[in-house]
């Protein structure tokens, strides 16, 4: 089964009815063409972005990966050297933690697809072996 990747951004649209996003963020996972994978920083960011005002989302973030709804990406040192080589290569945007672990199991898992509201920098990113990922959903 193919798989896509999910930033931190879509998990929290999806998540919270009251974002602004919401309504694209339940579409854009509802249409994706593959089974939704993140990292735990991205699932961190996500968390963190929810914030006390949403406990129950970040509660359901947690059943998601529990259940096996959301897969989660293993990371470890072995991924360290990349990640800082990639973080370095567009601090000038700046490339976060998050967003650094999506490019880095892009590359490793040959997952060409990320479902992100933030097209401004993973239009830029470029993931070796991938290149440019196709981002959705589409403007």
């Amino acid at each position: 089964m193919p798989a896509i990747l999910v930033d931190a951004g879509v998990l929290v649209g999806y998540l919270d009815p009251r974002d602004p996003a919401h309504a694209a963020a339940v579409a854009a996972l509802k249409a994706a063409p593959g089974k939704p994978w993140t990292t735990w920083p991205a699932a961190t960011e996500a968390a963190h972005l929810l914030g006390r005002e949403h406990p129950e989302g970040r509660d359901a973030l947690l059943a998601m990966i529990a259940e096996g709804a959301l897969g989660l990406a293993r990371l470890d040192a072995e991924d360290a050297p990349r990640l800082r080589q990639l973080m370095a290569k567009y601090h000038d945007l700046p490339m976060d933690l998050a967003d650094a672990t999506l490019v880095r199991v892009a590359e490793r898992e040959g997952i060409d697809t990320v479902l992100t509201f933030d097209r401004r920098d993973f239009k830029v990113y470029r993931a070796a072996g991938i290149g440019a990922l196709k981002i959705l959903p589409k403007p």
